[in-house]
């Protein structure tokens, strides 16, 4: 795989990632859009440390 992003994508997706951890576990956003928050962190890290996304 060839990576497609820069290191400005990469800090903001982890950014955003450790957010919707928190208002996971906060439980501020819970049922199934906790979860899909919590899912949509864990593509977001995922691609971050690979520097490749997808789409």
């Amino acid at each position: 795989m060839k990576a497609n992003m820069g290191s400005a994508d990469k800090v903001i997706k982890v950014i955003l990632a450790i957010v919707f951890g928190v208002l996971y576990f906060t439980a501020a956003v819970t049922g199934t859009a906790g979860i899909v928050l919590l899912v949509f962190g864990g593509v977001f890290l995922f691609t971050s440390f690979t520097s490749y996304f997808p789409l």
